[in-house]
């Protein structure tokens, strides 16, 4: 089971074309994995074993009936509890859709499907994807496999976790304001944030929706190329889906040639709260590149000073009116419909109860910004300041072909440190809000441990809208020259395990 668990995806889904794995051993392993450790990660909220090993055995078949397997035929994969699946359970990490079985799979999840990819199981979220820690969750936070004290980020805490636990080798998660990428930072995995439209957010529960964008989590570079692969494309489904190819993501990440390529590195992501060792690693991998071949460059993107703030206010204005649609009456939980009460005071009896500290937050917060009166002081206001920021990124396009940063400020915090002050929470969100404001692509790939507590650290590449090739290019190329210098695979089991 142990080699098996840690085989990378690319290397799983080639065993099992030439036979010698079957997906059904490659599921059971992986289900005997989640048995032996997730009680301490509590990565997943539903792991659906039969559903998996039925999936599994269709792979199988399909292989002895000699047809021609994807890629990803019999690869399991973690699917965050946003995205809807037809039959199992989706609860967003919220009480108030707790035991909900959609009657209908997200676009993602049918082309997962369609790829034989095996799900097998929903991780744990912050509530409606609210959240930088998974801390949010009405189901309890989720370990980090580093230090099951600390947080796995935020809001796919558990989809990173079960990455790092080696509970699956794959993994789906959404990114609103940096919900891929912080948690792939701070457990050292990989996550991918898509261009705006790039993947179908049909059948993904809303939390803000021109901000809100599923993507791939992996171990490495090319597996989540590969998953890219799988999940992209045009959706007629989602009115916001591109149509446009998707760009040559895998034919990237097996190249991994950065000669010539100018990165650039902004100004304004740096100066006050940054950890050391998080700078001390973010400057090594910016070396490691100009050793490589790459021109580095230094930009300004003043607008960036601003993205927090812009972000804070258009988020729980979009939240404030995508939520409106769980009032008790048409799906999830009810409280006090007793015959004696109206409408109006049942649906605020089932939000009291039914969302969290967090949701109520942001609910208050966007409803007020979209108040009469303070809709262009506070709403419009921030929409100005998302144009001001696309237009830095227009601007340094124009200059560079990639960006870099780092991923998350700090390593990852203790679970608490910071739940009772939501600003400092906030703050975990620097580096990844401006790429979302844009619709831009970005990456998180690990670039080494923190010297002082030995954590891993992420760095952040950002390239233009429809160029997400250049991503898995530069991510290649970062992670190989990683591997040559400390060895493969840069994530080591958790002692805790």
């Amino acid at each position: 089971m142990s080699d098996i668990i840690r085989l990378t995806a690319a290397e799983t889904a080639a065993k099992i074309a030439s036979g010698e794995l079957t997906a059904v051993e490659v599921t059971e392993a992986h289900l005997a994995r989640i048995e032996a450790v997730d009680e301490k990660v509590h990565a997943f909220l539903h792991v659906d074993r039969d559903g998996a090993l039925a999936q599994a055995r269709a792979v199988d078949a399909k292989r002895a009936a000699g047809e021609p397997l994807g890629p990803l035929a019999g690869v399991p994969l973690a699917m965050k509890d946003i995205f809807t699946t037809e039959g199992v359970p989706t609860t967003v990490g919220s009480k108030i859709l707790e035991g909900w079985i959609p009657p209908y799979d997200a676009t993602v999840t049918k082309r997962l499907k369609a790829a034989d990819v095996v799900i097998i199981g929903k991780t744990n979220m912050d509530e409606f994807a609210m959240g930088s820690s998974t801390e949010n969750s009405a189901y309890g936070p989720t370990g980090n496999p580093w230090d099951l004290t600390r947080i796995p980020g935020g809001s796919g805490g558990g989809s990173a976790a079960a990455l790092a636990s080696y509970q699956a080798p794959l993994a789906i998660g959404t990114d609103t304001g940096g919900s891929i990428r912080q948690p792939a930072a701070v457990t050292g995995t990989v996550g991918v944030k898509p261009t705006y439209g790039g993947v179908s957010r049909y059948g993904m529960v809303a939390f803000s929706s021109s901000l809100d964008q599923g993507g791939p989590c992996a171990r490495t570079v090319l597996d989540a190329a590969l998953l890219h692969e799988v999940i992209a494309g045009h959706d007629p489904m989602d009115s916001t889906s591109v149509d446009v190819p998707v760009p040559p993501v895998v034919e990237a990440a097996r190249s991994g040639d950065v000669r010539g390529l100018r990165v650039g590195v902004v100004k304004e992501f740096g100066g006050e709260g940054y950890q050391s060792g998080v700078v001390q690693r973010f400057n090594e991998a910016v070396e490691l590149l100009r050793g490589l071949g790459a021109e580095i460059v230094e930009i300004s993107c003043p607008s960036f000073t601003y993205a927090l703030a812009a972000y804070y206010l258009i988020a729980p204005s979009e939240c404030s009116s995508n939520l409106a649609r769980f009032d008790a009456m048409r799906y999830g939980l009810r409280v006090g419909d007793d015959g004696t009460r109206s409408a109006e005071e049942v649906t605020a009896l089932t939000r009291e109860a039914g969302f969290g500290p967090e949701v109520k937050r942001r609910i208050i917060l966007g409803t007020y910004a979209l108040s009469s009166g303070y809709y262009d002081a506070y709403y419009g206001s921030a929409q100005k300041v998302r144009t001001l920021i696309t237009r830095d990124f227009e601007k340094a396009f124009e200059r560079v072909d990639v960006i870099v940063s780092p991923t998350t400020p700090t390593t990852a915090f203790p679970i608490g440190e910071r739940a009772d002050d939501p600003m400092a929470m906030y703050l975990a969100d620097l580096c990844t809000i401006p790429t979302n404001l844009a619709g831009n692509a970005a990456m998180s790939l690990p670039c080494g441990l923190a010297p002082e507590d030995g954590l891993p650290v992420g760095l952040q590449i950002i390239a233009p809208a429809l160029k997400d090739d250049r991503l898995y290019r530069v991510g290649a190329a970062v992670e190989a020259a990683f591997v040559t210098k400390w060895g493969h695979p840069l994530l080591e089991e958790a002692p805790q395990l």
